[in-house]
């Protein structure tokens, strides 16, 4: 099953200035905005957004960072680890559905996973990805030979046996992002701690959370470099991809919604949708001015009826729940918006779907409301969030599901740990 290896990764040195991550680290470069990216530029020059987003135009940027990668090295301002281990990450957030005094810890730890094509069924996908950011992605993997930015994956441990084994680690550093989200890094050296990890593991299969586009890019990498290097060692880092791993067990784990904005459709009649939509939906009107946190408790009673989604538009708003089959089996409520309504109803092709000619994602349910209510938009379909069990149960059978269909909460941040992608450097595993 999935083989995993410690890491000997290149970290910031906090033995100088600023003696934090706070300022060096980013969020995964597909969440940034560039205001985003300028907040962060400005906190530091070291920030690893120099790196995964670097500036300059066309192929440029991607030699940019890599110079400055080099230069940050031969500075010391990064250093590689004198030893491998695995880092145990604790994200330590307040989540905006529940109660503001209700901390949620999520545990998990920095790892090397040997890559392994989806076919082997050890790693397995959920969603659709697409060619643009797997071609960029690519671009700043062969520039700077590294793997920046972690992927993040789910194992099965419905035991919690890895508890003890990661409590273990020997605590580096703490400190807090702008988001409120405090962060926890510790380092699990201890060799009988460091082998249960791997041989627990090794029992699972992987889940890809989040970073589709980074695992394809390194399965691509890898082949390139293989080529290339024909008499490379098999445990040589380009062999293996950095990820976070969590507990798919932990009820801890916090999924949010990503909700579709529809827009620039040929013709659009509001009226028409939910006619058209009344063959397969129970369509119940709604206020036309419902907020989005009716909405969202609105969805929640309505998850027990069937797969679920309000429809909003400026002529009004709508909950339409799915007509399930008695024994059929649910299928996620993202699945049944794409095939039933954005596909069937509003003639919007898979094609059209991966280019983003008609949709804009939003996890901001009350800006999203008020773009579409403004006539920003044609429609909006707001939604509950994707179960992680619906994701496990579609992703072993072979499956996947449209793209954004899942958003975890905190976001893994980028700038932890760098690992480098040798293909003369072999991977020291227990």
């Amino acid at each position: 099953m999935a083989s995993i290896a410690p890491l000997t990764p290149l970290r910031y040195r906090l033995d100088r200035p600023p003696h934090s991550l706070a300022t060096l680290v980013a969020p995964p470069y597909d969440v940034i905005s560039s205001d985003e990216r300028a907040r962060l530029v400005a906190s530091s020059p070291h920030n690893v957004v120099e790196l995964i987003l670097p500036a300059g135009e066309g192929d440029a940027k991607y030699d940019h960072a890599a110079a400055l990668l080099a230069d940050w090295v031969a500075a010391g301002v990064l250093a590689r680890d004198d030893e491998p281990a695995f880092y145990r990450y604790d994200q330590t957030f307040t989540s905006p559905s529940a109660p503001s005094s209700a901390k949620i810890t999520r545990r998990g730890f920095l790892a090397l996973v040997r890559l392994a094509p989806f076919s082997d069924r050890i790693v397995l996908p959920h969603e659709r990805t697409l060619s643009g950011p797997k071609e960029d992605r690519l671009k700043l993997f062969r520039a700077t030979r590294t793997n920046l930015s972690p992927g993040f994956m789910l194992y099965r441990d419905p035991a919690c046996a890895l508890n003890s084994a990661l409590a273990a680690a020997a605590p580096l550093t703490e400190f807090s992002t702008h988001d409120g989200v405090k962060h926890a890094l510790a380092k699990v050296t201890d060799r009988d701690a460091v082998r249960a990890i791997i041989s627990h593991v090794a029992k699972s299969t992987l889940l890809i959370a989040d970073g589709h586009h980074r695992y394809e890019t390194a399965l691509h990498y890898r082949d390139e470099v293989s080529a290339k290097h024909p008499n490379a060692p098999q445990d040589a880092e380009f062999r293996y991809f950095m990820a976070f791993l969590t507990n798919a067990d932990d009820p801890n784990l916090v999924v949010f919604p990503t909700h579709r904005l529809i827009h620039s459709l040929a013709k659009f009649s509001f009226t028409d949708l939910l006619r058209l939509a009344a063959g397969a939906f129970q369509v119940t009107p709604l206020d036309k001015a419902i907020d989005a946190d009716s909405i969202e408790k609105l969805l929640a009673k309505a998850d027990a009826l069937g797969p679920s989604v309000v429809a909003a538009a400026a002529e009004g708003t709508a909950l339409l729940t799915f007509r399930q089959s008695a024994g059929a089996t649910r299928d996620p409520d993202v699945v049944v918006l794409h095939s039933a309504i954005l596909e069937r109803l509003l003639s919007i092709t898979p094609e059209a779907q991966a280019a983003k000619t008609n949709i804009m994602y939003r996890q901001d349910s009350r800006s999203a409301l008020a773009s579409v209510r403004s006539g920003g938009a044609d429609v909006l379909f707001l939604m509950n969030p994707t179960r992680v069990a619906q994701v496990q149960e579609i992703a072993e059978k072979g499956g996947v599901m449209p793209q954004k269909s899942t958003f975890f909460y905190p976001k893994v941040l980028t700038g932890l740990t760098i690992h480098t992608l040798d293909p003369h450097r072999r991977v020291v595993s227990a």
